[in-house]
């Protein structure tokens, strides 16, 4: 498998679909900082929107586009105008909730959701995805999915709940996928793997993460230097690629612990030929030992 599929595999990701906003001017939406593994998005089906986060500049979200939010960060989505928002009414589908107002001129049809990881997997993409990750329309393959997504929260049919879910989560992995083929592609893995000069060393980590890699290993890979190697992928990724390989390790060894493996079966089944070097490991991640972390989830 490529990267990007083992990243999915690992974290086990999956989508819902909230609301479904359809607005005239003047109109506006306010979120909250997520709950920890939540990650917000906005799928703008028709007319324009104003993405708002603190600390980033504006964003002008057009018909086609897609916006992420990784980190959760509380945002702002609005029509431009700066003129307090009309009273919206709610209604309930089989499949979605449907806001409403009685704006003016051109309306907004836009898709609300969240994408779910459990929170012992939150690090992985909180860590190495930027903060804000917007794909813009044209792509057909985006176009399609998006369509889907309209057609299915329009019909109200039986199973439509499941499918929106479904189409969400295909929408998180074909986000990462176009972003990362972007010639635009943001910091962290995303921009790594744009690299195609990194791509190697990256495809390596995630396919073989349990070998003992090491630094003029993984710049051989891409016929680097170890220093020119280690210099371009801390400055693409702003990580260290052993930080990588030890966040992708640990999430292997979360999931595993949540079987009924011994912690010297977990050890080893991620790549550790030492038990306390594991542990050790686990606790500077996670804040406690492997077996407080699954003692904690039983309780």
């Amino acid at each position: 498998m490529d990267w990007l599929s083992h990243l999915l595999k690992l974290i086990q990701i999956s989508g819902r679909l909230d609301v479904r906003c359809v607005y005239g001017a003047p109109w506006r939406v306010v979120y909250d900082r997520s709950k920890e593994g939540e990650i917000p998005y906005h799928v703008v089906l028709r007319g324009t929107a104003f993405l708002e986060v603190t600390g980033v500049s504006s964003q002008r979200l057009t018909a086609g586009d897609v916006v992420l939010l990784p980190h959760g960060a509380a945002h702002m989505l609005h029509d431009g105008s700066g003129e307090p928002p009309a009273e919206v009414r709610k209604r309930e589908t089989m499949s979605l909730t449907i806001s409403e107002n009685n704006g003016i001129g051109n309306r907004l049809d836009m898709l609300c959701g969240h994408f779910l990881l459990a929170a012992s997997h939150d690090r992985l993409i909180r860590d190495y995805l930027p903060p804000r990750l917007i794909v813009r329309a044209g792509g057909a393959q985006l176009s399609n999915l998006t369509s889907l997504m309209r057609t299915e929260a329009s019909l109200d049919s039986l199973g439509g709940h499941a499918m929106l879910d479904a189409l969400s989560a295909a929408l998180f992995a074909l986000t990462l996928r176009l972003s990362s083929e972007s010639g635009e592609a943001p910091a962290g893995l995303l921009a790594l793997a744009s690299q195609s000069r990194l791509a190697p060393a990256l495809t390596a980590m995630f396919r073989t993460p349990t070998y003992p890699w090491t630094l003029p290993e993984l710049a051989g890979l891409c016929n680097m230097s170890r220093a020119t190697f280690a210099r371009h992928f801390q400055d693409k990724i702003g990580r260290s690629a052993s930080d990588l390989l030890m966040d992708v390790r640990m999430t292997m060894a979360i999931n595993e612990l949540k079987t009924s493996a011994s912690v010297e079966t977990v050890a080893e089944a991620v790549g550790y030929q030492s038990v306390a070097a594991f542990v050790r490991t686990f606790k500077q991640r996670n804040g406690m030992t492997p077996a407080a972390w699954r003692k904690s989830k039983l309780e």
